[in-house]
């Protein structure tokens, strides 16, 4: 899945800004879910590496200040991928921030590396309470922050993938709320490798969609996500509608207010 997803990927290039601090572009569009109105906002910082950490910031107007959702994409894929849960968390009343991960390399996952990143976007948006989450490998970074990073009320991975035991490692002792959405078993996602980290995590929740492939854990997925990890019939619109409203259900759960 590496060679033919590296297609799709996207590589932050270099830029001079402070590390932490971002630098907000523009205002990229509006957009409006029933009654409610969303800014969406893209901007940059650095991360300690030195490349460029892209991101998208969703913000609706009602808002709770300081509370986050971060949500991390799957290996050599982008921000784009993330974007359909970003939206319906949204449209909930979330602030939601998806970002490119740029120490990503065909050779080398990053994962430690793009969890600091995720708090370092966390930090730069001046968040007090994050939820992180992610699919695939972006799950293992949400791991990674959601393990490092004080502010965190738990993490939600959409069909986690582990790699040299950095999951196990992560959850074992965490004391914050682990919840899991898995598919069936298959290659792309290393035959639910990362139904392991659950059972060293205090407090974990396992949510199994029968049927569901890995593409339909990323919202939107795309053409070589299928073509790779898909199966081609007429229900994958319903498991991936499916599964997208069980994630935003997850991670509203975390952050409810308190």
């Amino acid at each position: 899945m590496a060679a033919c997803l590296a297609l799709a990927g996207c590589f932050g290039p270099l830029l001079q800004v402070e590390p932490g601090q971002p630098r907000v572009d523009a205002v990229e569009k509006a957009v409006r879910f029933g009654s409610s109105p969303i800014a969406v906002e893209t901007g940059a910082i650095a991360s300690r590496t030195g490349c460029a950490l892209d991101y998208s910031l969703y913000r609706p107007d009602a808002a709770r200040t300081g509370d986050l959702v971060i949500l991390g994409h799957g290996f050599l894929r982008s921000r784009d991928r993330m974007a359909g849960l970003a939206e319906s968390l949204a449209s909930t009343g979330l602030s939601v921030a998806t970002l490119d991960f740029c120490n990503v390399r065909p050779w080398d996952g990053s994962h430690v590396q793009n969890g600091f990143d995720m708090m370092a976007l966390a930090d730069a948006l001046g968040a007090k309470r994050v939820v992180y989450a992610g699919f695939s490998a972006g799950a293992l970074a949400a791991l990674v922050a959601g393990r490092n990073d004080p502010r965190a009320l738990g993490v939600v991975t959409l069909d986690l993938v582990d790699a040299d035991g950095i999951g196990r490692r992560m959850a074992s002792g965490m004391e914050r709320p682990l919840i899991g959405l898995f598919g069936d078993p298959s290659s792309c996602n290393a035959y639910n490798n990362g139904l392991a980290v659950y059972a060293v995590a205090a407090q974990a929740r396992i949510l199994r969609f029968s049927g569901a492939d890995h593409c339909d854990f990323e919202s939107p997925t795309d053409w070589l996500c299928r073509l790779v990890c898909g199966r081609l019939n007429a229900n994958g619109a319903a498991r991936s509608d499916a599964v997208l409203r069980a994630a935003t259900d997850a991670i509203r759960s975390l952050i409810a207010p308190g």
